[in-house]
């Protein structure tokens, strides 16, 4: 299964730059970008790196996907269109075949929340509300 090599992969990732960063106590959530056309399936992996995360400081961390569509230009008329699924590589608007893939091969993390050792600021504190007026 492809999707657990991925898995361990961002982990890896994650931890590294929660190791670079110091002082993070516990990963909680990883946001990734999934093109429709990079052979990933979102579920397998969402199941995979619940797996691949215990005993890790991601375990109980959230897996985050957005699908990125796939999207391709026409080299001879610039047209761009949505690709789809299985990828549609001709030009619909003159027939050509020459295409540049714009979109959809994305396995990107973009974003990681995690604690860190520092404690949480206390709330700000404000004077009590008179009722005289």
């Amino acid at each position: 299964m492809h999707e657990m090599s991925v898995a361990l992969a961002v982990i890896d990732q994650v931890e590294a730059a929660a190791a670079e960063a110091g002082d993070v106590t516990a990963v909680r959530s990883v946001r990734l970008q999934v093109g429709e056309l990079a052979g990933v399936v979102p579920d397998s992996l969402a199941f995979c790196f619940e797996l691949a995360c215990a005993g890790t400081l991601l375990e109980g961390a959230e897996l985050v996907t957005e699908a990125v569509p796939g999207r391709a230009r026409c080299t001879s008329c610039a047209h761009s269109w949505a690709v789809g699924m299985p990828p549609r590589l001709t030009c619909p608007a003159c027939g050509g075949a020459q295409t540049d893939l714009l979109a959809g091969r994305e396995l990107r993390i973009v974003g990681v929340r995690w604690d860190d050792g520092d404690p949480a600021p206390p709330p700000p504190t404000r004077e009590p509300i008179s009722e005289e007026c």
